[in-house]
């Protein structure tokens, strides 16, 4: 039977960083708040661009990006995760105390674009695959150490709505890694690097928002993700 170990310290290490984060609140000096979330925008822009220079048939991925926007758009995906983000607010509130003095609107923002950091970025969808299909830990690990800083710099600002993000996140990966054993061997290499670039675009995007620098709709995006793979291998058929 297949144990799993970095699904779970992930999401660990996302809700410590955001208990954390929540509870030191405006302890932590203004500048280091506004800062620190900028610097992690940053690195998601470039993650994203590392990945993305993995890019088999760029044709395939920008197809992929174009249909899933529009499936995204059309079924008002960043609606209903934003309507999530306010109800899982609210649910928090009832138990802790309101924290930060963003507006409703400033919230759902920056909670939309640190939800698909945690939950979709390529690195925490491959390696929840990669682990599922060959047991190794080690690219979750790296994840966690990264997402427990992430989550507790953000939390400072969104209170402890944060460390909420670790139920979904722990469900995406666990279902990755135990469907792992039939996705990766239909994959080809061509395959795994268009899926790659297709995140690393979402990533790109999602860096543009946590700086404040263009609001792309990130988690209408989302779908792309699903469309990459086979996409991409029916452009090598037609190729």
């Amino acid at each position: 039977m297949l144990t799993l170990v970095g699904p779970y310290v992930n999401g660990t290490a996302v809700a410590v960083g955001g208990l954390a984060g929540a509870f030191l609140g405006t302890k932590l000096p203004e500048r280091l708040r506004v800062a620190l979330p900028q610097t992690f925008g940053l690195a998601s822009m470039a993650l994203g661009v590392s990945m993305i220079v993995k890019v088999k048939y760029l044709p395939a991925v920008v197809l992929a990006l174009i249909v899933g926007a529009i499936i995204g758009e059309l079924i008002l995906l960043e609606g209903k995760i934003g309507r999530l983000g306010t109800r899982t607010k609210g649910v928090v509130e009832r138990v802790f105390p309101p924290q930060g003095d963003l507006s409703h609107e400033e919230f759902i923002e920056k909670f939309v674009a640190i939800l698909v950091l945690f939950c979709a970025s390529g690195t925490g969808i491959f390696g929840a695959m990669n682990e599922g299909m060959t047991g190794d830990p080690q690219i979750l690990l790296v994840k966690s150490i990264l997402d427990f800083f992430t989550s507790g710099i953000f939390a400072t600002a969104l209170g402890y709505a944060v460390a909420a993000i670790c139920m979904p996140q722990l469900a995406i990966q666990l279902v990755l890694a135990f469907t792992a054993g039939w996705i990766l061997p239909m994959t080809t290499p061509a395959m795994m690097a268009d899926f790659s670039a297709v995140g690393g675009i979402i990533m790109l995007a999602t860096g543009f928002r946590i700086c404040g620098i263009k609001p792309f709709p990130v988690a209408n995006l989302l779908p792309a993700l699903v469309l990459a793979m086979p996409f991409s291998h029916l452009w090598s058929l037609v190729v």
